[in-house]
């Protein structure tokens, strides 16, 4: 953690140096940024392979730079919080957070600290001199991420052919009662990889009527394993609110009843979990099947009912091989000179799949040379012996060679639950937050934190969930074995603690994850604990309980506030005294009026606001117009929300560009004048609605100027009438969008499809959703050269009739998706000639409709291809058919 405590300080320092500034305490602000600087730059050149010996170094370079970073950040806070007073918001003077220690004290320890980072810099110049440490160079440059193709999608389960074949044979075979088949073996030996394999096989897709995955893990919580079960079941984000886990556990009942299904149970470690679960499931005697994993064998043997437990064992000399090579080579041969080394290498991951995959994700981003695979071999020979190894062994040394800069972003990994799934923007945002990621002047910082998750996802430390159907991770996990790692060198670190009893929690500790209900706790804790904690972020992981706000606010300089699964009544305004606050997601549940104090948060880049169970149109958050002050806002995400507008009068004249603001959505009936375009130049992500009144011009929200939001690359846009009104009038043909989209996302224009051709322009859509007539008319025809890279077509409540298409006019088309498209004939045979073509997913369409999509996959089985798979959905959003 030394890299990323620097990383931390120098973007404090860069927030606070007043070049001008003649004082003392800005002379020594200037020298604590010369050393961090110099570290910085030293620990971006070092070789991985210096670990060892920069060790004691780090951990003193890690507690310098927390203690300094702690003196700053405390001072700032208490500097702003006493200045603003009773302002309503932070005024550009005060963003500018001129420091100012309030004590000797302080300025003293600064001082040492100093001195500290100067001993430390004399200690590695010394190393240099000496050649006790290498530096990259940069012919060194290892190589680039890799794309989706470079994904373990096949790599991983090498090895793995005759278990796979022996398993699908048992989930297809007599008897048509309900069957359990238990894979058990120890942590590593792919046991997930082998169930995910034959979950995600096309024949399996087809004999069973529904399909499940659910995760159980150690940390067993009954409601989210159903609440798990039924987004799994229903290809959505189940939100339950209040519902018990009896209705719950009724509607996956309800849903399985009489259809054939298959459920993967992952990672079971009790029996008591065990029967909870499988109670759930409905015998329909009809070849239903479940898939289980566990580490315990004993768990495994009794939960097989007819099937004795299918062991997983270790990978052979061969196998073990044949993964490496795939892992580092992918379809490329092995250079004659590394093979032999290579095959010892294998040899002594002992036969772990998992192991030869951490070990293959490293060789694949290192320099491809003799002298580092032996570096390689010498190391893991030396840590592993023949009687006593452990798979956490090869973790250490694979985390030993991570580049500084991730090491920060792997190890936050550990925040998450066992098991837990998180979407990648979230995840870089939060990354961005706890400020992991280095300042590049050419990018983003969002830009380059997915560089990095990209980066670990290749050397295989991160795991993609699932993919976009642009080829991006949408959401991403971590292995249990890995997030262990993650927790115990984090502990050691001072940096992550899982909470589960608030006394484990005390200022040694950056990040807390709460696992638990804390309120029985809070009190005890109000009162024993000093209310300067170094916490700079707290994560909630339980659902819907009540929290004390005072128990947020005793960790004064809190950057994050990740408080998505917690219920609070109203805008919790006590935190806005927390300064240093960046990122806030909260849930309310009643009132949604933001104070106007909000804008005192004048380091806020991301608020994300959820509105819980209450879902609807009522359900709107008001944003003050002093949100317009704070200039350093990135990301705000509303479900819905009103935005006043800038207008001088309504703010005082003293509102900024939001240059940095990358993301907004939901707002409503906004107006995007050429002012508005001005104050928000860099905006990539925006989500709009549009009420219509029936007397209000649709023209007056100027949403064609959308056309001038150059970097814009996502763009939805919801039209709807209030209840009243029948039918809205159409959106004027004269709208255009920018270049530069990717996304595009329009419901209820009632559009003519003859001006399809505007969308069709769009050079580099990937992404297309009509939904509630979007475009209106009978027929829709498409012309050459539109669409040349979109992948996905979703086309949701129409009234086409008749669609005209040939092979030429979606090359790039994967993905398909009609539902309430009851007027369409047929779908056109010249779809089921694109070649990238892999899905088309039905629901409620006509019979007709139907009979063609299984007339386009008949004609590739004659073909002898498999490759389109259709997918029947009922209205419910259950997959009945596949």
């Amino acid at each position: 953690m030394a890299y990323a405590s620097l990383l931390s300080l120098n973007q404090t320092l860069d927030q606070i140096l007043h070049p001008h500034d003649q004082t003392e305490q800005q002379h020594i602000m200037i020298s604590l940024h010369e050393q961090v600087s110099f570290l910085l730059s030293f620990l971006d050149v070092s070789s991985p392979q210096n670990s060892d010996k920069l060790r004691g170094l780090e951990g003193r370079i890690r507690d310098a730079a927390y203690e300094a970073e702690d003196i700053i950040e405390s001072s700032m806070s208490n500097q702003i919080v006493s200045e603003s007073g009773s302002h309503e918001y932070i005024t550009e003077s005060h963003m500018s957070n001129q420091i100012i220690l309030e004590s000797d004290q302080k300025f003293e320890r600064l001082q040492k600290i100093i001195q500290e980072l100067n001993s430390i810099s004399d200690e590695v110049v010394k190393m240099r001199e000496r050649n006790e440490i290498q530096i990259l160079l940069p012919s060194n440059s290892l190589p680039a991420a890799s794309s989706k193709s470079r994904s373990t999608k096949k790599s991983a389960t090498v090895g793995l052919h005759e278990d796979f074949m022996n398993i699908m044979m048992l989930l297809s075979s007599p008897p048509s009662e309900l069957v359990v088949v238990s894979i058990f073996g120890m942590g590593g030996l792919g046991k997930t990889t082998l169930a995910k394999r034959i979950y995600n096989d096309s024949l399996i897709a087809y004999h069973f009527d529904v399909r499940a995955w659910v995760v159980v893990s150690r940390e067993y919580r009954e409601k989210e394993v159903l609440e798990g079960l039924l987004n799994s079941l229903r290809g959505l984000n189940h939100e339950s609110g209040e519902e018990s886990i009896e209705k719950l556990a009724e509607n996956v009942s309800k849903i399985l009843k009489d259809k054939r299904y298959l459920i993967v149970i992952d990672d079971v470690w009790e029996m008591k979990q065990l029967n909870q679960v499988k109670n759930l499931f409905p015998d329909n005697n009809n070849g239903s099947r479940i898939i289980l994993t566990t580490r315990i064998p004993e768990v495994a043997k009794r939960a097989s009912n007819l099937f004795p437990p299918y062991h997983l064992r270790v990978l052979d000399a061969e196998a073990s091989w044949n993964l490496l090579h795939e892992m580092v080579f992918g379809e490329e041969r092995c250079p004659p000179e590394l093979k032999k080394i290579g095959k010892m290498i294998s040899m002594w991951c002992r036969g772990l799949p998992l192991s030869v995959v951490l070990i293959g994700g490293l060789l694949y981003k290192s320099e491809r040379t003799v002298y580092y695979w032996r570096y390689v071999l010498s190391n893991i020979r030396s840590k592993i012996t023949d009687r006593d190894y452990s798979i956490r062994d090869y973790v250490s040394f694979i985390y030993s060679q991570l580049p500084h800069h991730l090491r920060a972003c792997f190890l936050y990994m550990g925040v998450l639950p066992e098991g837990y799934e998180i979407r990648r923007s979230k995840l870089t945002k939060l990354w961005v937050a706890n400020r992991f990621i280095k300042p590049d002047r050419s990018r983003s910082m969002e830009e380059v934190a997915e560089e990095y998750l990209k980066d670990l996802v290749d050397r295989n430390l991160i795991l993609v969930r699932e993919w976009s159907c642009s080829g991006e991770i949408k959401t991403c996990s971590i292995h249990d074995i890995l997030r262990d790692f993650c927790l115990i060198k984090s502990t050691l670190e001072k940096f992550i603690s899982d909470v589960e009893y608030l006394p484990r929690v005390h200022d040694n500790f950056r990040q807390v994850s709460i696992l638990t209900d804390l309120k029985n706790q809070i009190p005890r804790f109000a009162l024993t604990r000093d209310r300067d904690l170094r916490v700079r972020a707290v994560t909630f992981f339980i659902h819907n309980s009540p929290i004390d706000v005072h128990f947020i606010t005793n960790f004064r300089l809190l950057r994050v506030l990740d408080a998505l699964t917690i219920r609070f009544q109203e805008f919790p305004v006590e935190i806005v005294e927390l300064v240093t606050l960046r990122y806030i997601a909260l849930t309310y549940w009643m009132k949604h009026r933001f104070p106007a104090s909000i804008a005192k948060l004048c380091n806020l880049e991301t608020l994300i606001v959820n509105p819980g169970k209450f879902r609807s149109i009522f359900n709107t958050s008001f944003l003050p117009p002093e949100i317009w002050k704070m200039s350093r806002l990135r990301h705000l995400l509303f479900v819905r929300s009103y935005l006043p507008y800038p207008t001088d009068s309504l703010i005082g004249g003293s509102f900024v560009p939001l240059e940095n603001l990358q993301t907004l959505g939901n707002v409503i009936n906004f107006r995007w004048t050429k002012e508005v375009l001005e104050m928000m130049p860099n905006l990539k992500k925006l989500v709009v609605s549009y009420e219509h009144d029936g007397r209000t011009e649709w023209s007056s929200y100027c949403f064609d100027n959308f056309v001038h939001l150059h970097q814009l690359e996502v763009l939805k846009c919801i039209f709807f009438a209030k209840c009243y009104i029948k039918y809205q009038d159409p959106l004027p043909v004269n709208f255009d969008f920018p270049q530069k989209l990717k996304r595009l996302s329009l419901s209820g224009c009632r559009i003519s499809w003859k001006n399809m051709t505007v969308v069709g322009s769009l050079s580099n859509l990937e992404v297309l959703k009509l939904k509630f007539h979007a475009f209106e008319g009978p027929v829709w025809e498409l012309n050459d050269g539109e669409f040349r890279r979109l992948k996905l077509l979703l086309i949701h409540m129409t009234d086409l009739e008749h669609w005209k298409v040939e092979k030429t006019h979606l090359p790039s088309l994967q993905r398909l998706s009609l539902s309430y498209c009851y007027n369409l004939v047929e779908i056109p045979s010249g779809i089921g000639k694109i070649p990238a073509l892999e899905e088309i997913e039905l629901c409620e369409c006509s019979t007709s409709l139907v009979t063609s999509a299984r007339v386009i996959k008949r004609g590739h089985w004659k073909l002898g291809s498999d490759r389109i798979r259709i997918v029947l959905k009922d209205k419910d959003d259950t997959n009945v058919s596949s």
